[in-house]
């Protein structure tokens, strides 16, 4: 049993959580004077809160305030800093105490055998026996300093069967799955945790129209968190271990969450340029109708900070596009040529196993000035033009009247170009010749009529290109 009588002692004895470094200087010391009969009516007179060694007592329930400097107690192991307390508690409470503030420090609770009980931020522990126990403040490592304060709290544990967003409850967890009701009243974004210390949390939640969502360690320390848009109904919310084993205090929560831009959500409908749209992905694939009225230039870009973002987009005449990261930070963009037309675009995740928010956008991409694209046709000597490539190689005619010496270069900015040059029985090919990613192709050739292929090095690639062909009359024999 924690008692004050034995907690002078011991409170010289320890700091920070370093728990042995401490016992193993300070109990000898203890042992040794208590041999002498002037230690041991010290010890005798030190029964009494003034003798403690005019540490603080926090009161539970109550907030507290320090700070740790550089003339707070060492940690003569690690470096870092302490300070302590001593509090009062009951027999068979569970308590929580939480640190918070600019230190970036740790709680830690002993009892008076300087059994170290927990440590943590945030410290949840049942109090088997009453008495005073030790709590001690300190800061993670050697260059940990500033204010902090103590907040301190018995936890009501409850067996409800329902909650309400809004509301946490706390409970503790035999090793057996609880299932709560969780009423939602209007729809909308929420955020729903599973918290534990002592076991690996884990979440299941079941609701209208076969709604079902799971999730292991997505709030971080092995807590668990569901984030979906709800729609009005009863929900089965499951509180288990992820392993089927454990036991200890566990804490649910469920909370509204602000929706970003003009608050709404669109999952589907039309779409047209020019035109920024919020979603939610929750492991189905959003498809919209994306109406392109004028023939251009247009740039697709999904972001979100939730979920790898990925799109497809679906069109007249088998057109077919598909991005993952283009965009950069796992975010999706398809910049492309596109046809009037009604395309089906779809935004969904990489993996299809996340969920969150997501922002889609459609603008039209303008083209440098006097840039007219080209992505057909003949090709004639000292001509410069510019295509846009998208997935499928584009080709072109070149017809020589006599020999040459023709130079083909390809440079885009948008993606890796790649150059083919058949006919009248050779081939050439070329990728990066041109400097960069650029391809360059020079051979003489005999007189005839060759085909130029100007495509990206992979399909996934797109982008504006420029396309330059030279062709000087020679003498030199074409390889063969």
């Amino acid at each position: 049993m924690a008692k004050s009588s034995s907690l002078t002692l011991l409170i010289v004895a320890v700091g920070g959580v370093a728990v042995g470094y401490f016992a193993a200087q300070a109990l000898p010391n203890q042992a040794a004077a208590m041999e002498e009969p002037v230690a041991e009516t010290a010890a005798e007179q030190d029964t009494t809160p003034a003798a403690l060694q005019g540490l603080d007592y926090l009161t539970l329930g109550e907030r507290a305030r320090g700070e740790i400097t550089s003339a707070s107690e060492l940690n003569g192991k690690d470096g870092s800093r302490f300070t302590r307390y001593a509090i009062s508690l009951e027999e068979e409470t569970l308590v929580e105490i939480a640190l918070s503030g600019a230190l970036k420090g740790t709680v830690a609770l002993y009892d008076d055998q300087l059994q170290l009980l927990a440590n943590a931020e945030t410290v949840r522990h049942r109090i088997e026996e009453g008495g005073d126990y030790i709590v001690v403040i300190s800061g993670v490592d050697a260059h940990s300093y500033g204010p902090f304060n103590v907040n301190s709290r018995t936890i009501e544990l409850s067996d409800a069967d329902t909650m309400t967003v809004g509301t946490p409850i706390d409970s503790w967890l035999n090793s057996t799955a609880r299932e709560v009701t969780l009423t939602i009243e209007e729809a909308g974004m929420y955020q729903i945790e599973m918290r534990a210390d002592d076991f690996d949390a884990y979440l299941e939640l079941e609701g209208p129209n076969n709604y079902y969502r799971e999730d292991d360690d997505s709030a971080g320390n092995l807590n668990a968190r569901i984030s979906d848009f709800l729609a009005p109904g009863e929900y089965t919310l499951t509180a288990r271990t992820a392993y089927g084993d454990g036991s200890g205090l566990f804490t649910l929560m469920a909370e509204p969450r602000e929706l970003p831009g003009d608050g709404e959500l669109r999952n589907d409908g039309t779409v047209t340029p020019n035109e920024t749209l919020s979603g939610w992905y929750s492991g189905q694939d959003v498809t919209y109708d994306l109406e392109i009225d004028q023939a251009g230039m247009y740039q697709i870009d999904m972001s979100s900070s939730d979920v790898d973002a990925y799109l497809v987009l679906e069109g007249p005449n088998g057109y077919y596009r598909e991005d993952d990261d283009s965009a950069g930070n796992l975010d999706a963009r398809i910049a492309d040529f596109l046809a009037p037309g009604t395309y089906q675009l779809t935004a969904r995740t990489a993996y299809g196993t996340d969920s969150g928010l997501f922002t889609l956008a459609i603008e039209p991409r303008d083209l440098p000035n006097d840039v007219e694209l080209r992505n057909e046709g003949a090709l004639t000597p000292d001509e410069t033009l510019n295509g846009w490539y998208s997935g499928e190689a584009l080709t072109y005619q070149l017809t020589l009247e006599e020999s040459s010496l023709v130079t083909l270069s390809m440079s885009s900015s948008d993606f890796d170009t790649y150059l083919e040059l058949y006919g009248e029985g050779v081939s050439y090919t070329d990728d990066d010749s041109g400097g960069g990613t650029n391809a360059r192709l020079e051979q003489a050739l005999l007189p005839g009529t060759y085909t130029v292929s100007a495509r990206g090095f992979s399909a996934s690639g797109s982008g504006m290109f420029e396309l330059q062909v030279s062709a000087e009359p020679t003498e030199m024999q074409p390889d063969t």
